[in-house]
């Protein structure tokens, strides 16, 4: 069985996208390289576990993180599940395989006063890019959408007359959001003048730069971190964080985890509970205030 199509099946069968597609690959590559030059194999479909582990052992030495040494195993044990499923192999050698150790990341969020002073203490302009740039802000903090998911939105993703946004998501799956009165008002100024550009050539795509192409995902990227350095002392300022931070804040608030899912675009709440670190932290803080028996 060729790696075409075990790309063709990640394509179009499991809706990966082609960024994960080509990262399957390339690690796949890899190991096809290692298994070839260390054991004079020319095909890693007829492997055993010590023959993979040796090729961890390596990647660890060779100062790779356990997390990414994960990752590449998981494309390998992805490609052993597919290639069980069609019958090529009867045993997936990594069946039995315990995923190194990681230490969690956590990510800090955005205070809702450093949200509040970039979105009401900056004064943004009435021209094109600044108006984008609103925008693009309200929109991360309002929807908690991802990077990529706000990068790929059409200007028929949004519906003004139901305040509510069409988002396209992992493995092509859709969801609505609901948008503020506030971020509807920012969308439309904001329309006004992407529709009074000189010349779109994208014409389809809702943010675009000022020559009238989609933008991408490195502007993005730079629009979060400028602005929130003006406001923020965070040393990781993206949109993942503002991501983190909408989330964080409708748990402060009481919203019920899986609303926050289905909102987020989660397939299941392990993913969303990443983010409830910081809500504890509240109820505790609430819980201390607030209890009678408490010692202020």
């Amino acid at each position: 069985m060729s790696l075409k199509s075990f790309t063709d099946y990640l394509l179009l069968e499991k809706n990966y996208s082609k960024l994960t597609v080509n990262a399957y690959q390339n690690d796949l590559e890899d190991f096809s390289e290692f298994i070839k030059d260390e054991y004079e194999n020319n095909s890693i479909n007829n492997i055993n576990y010590a023959q993979i582990r040796s090729w961890i052992v390596l990647l660890v030495e060779n100062g790779l993180s356990n997390r990414s040494v994960n990752r590449k195993v998981s494309a390998l044990n992805s490609y052993y599940k597919f290639l069980l499923k069609i019958g090529d192999i009867n045993l997936n050698p990594l069946s039995k395989h315990k995923a190194l150790k990681t230490n969690k990341k956590i990510q800090v969020p955005f205070s809702e006063a450093e949200i509040k002073s970039v979105l009401d203490d900056l004064n943004f302009a009435d021209d094109f890019e600044s108006l984008r740039n609103k925008f693009i802000i309200e929109l991360f903090y309002s929807t908690g959408i991802r990077r990529i998911e706000l990068v790929e939105l059409t200007t028929s993703s949004l519906d003004l007359n139901n305040n509510t946004l069409k988002v396209l998501g992992k493995r092509n799956k859709e969801r609505i959001v609901p948008l503020l009165k506030s971020v509807t008002q920012t969308a439309v100024k904001y329309l006004n003048v992407r529709n009074s550009l000189e010349a779109i050539i994208d014409t389809e795509q809702l943010f675009l730069t000022k020559k009238g192409v989609k933008i991408y995902e490195t502007l993005v990227y730079r629009i979060i971190n400028e602005y929130f350095s003006l406001a923020s002392s965070k040393v990781k300022k993206s949109p993942h964080i503002l991501r983190h931070s909408f989330a964080t804040h409708l748990l402060n608030q009481g919203a019920d985890l899986n609303a926050v899912k289905e909102l987020l675009g989660h397939s299941s709440l392990a993913a969303t509970q990443v983010y409830t670190h910081n809500s504890i932290s509240e109820l505790k803080r609430v819980h201390i205030n607030a209890h009678p028996r408490s010692k202020k």
